[in-house]
């Protein structure tokens, strides 16, 4: 037995008989090993699922309301003004970073 590759991983998964042959029939119907019909299978299943949760689908009117938000914003209120006056006290022009902590916890 080899080692497993360090670049590849393992996926194993306990089914049902029914499920196993279902399987096998399907990866047979189309000419893969049950490994490759599972592999390919799932994921198209996961590049199209998360193709779905990345886009984000309006109604025309909510649309329309978006493009108008981007395209006539509103006056900056005073929470915006200190975070930008904040945001240019600790701004480092030199490197480009900025001096920033973390909140600390709360309990």
């Amino acid at each position: 037995m080899t080692a497993a590759s360090p670049d590849r991983g393992r996926i194993t998964a306990r089914v049902s008989v029914a499920v196993q042959e279902t399987l096998e029939t399907a990866a047979g119907m189309v000419g893969a090993t049950v490994n490759q019909f599972i592999v390919q299978t799932s994921l198209r299943e996961a590049e199209r699922i998360i193709e779905q949760e990345r886009l984000i689908r309006l109604c025309a009117q909510d649309a329309k309301a978006f493009l108008n938000a981007l395209q006539n914003p509103l006056p900056p209120n005073q929470k915006l003004k200190a975070a930008l006056k904040d945001y240019t006290a600790r701004r480092n022009d030199q490197t480009g970073t900025i001096d920033w902590q973390p909140r600390p916890n709360r309990v």
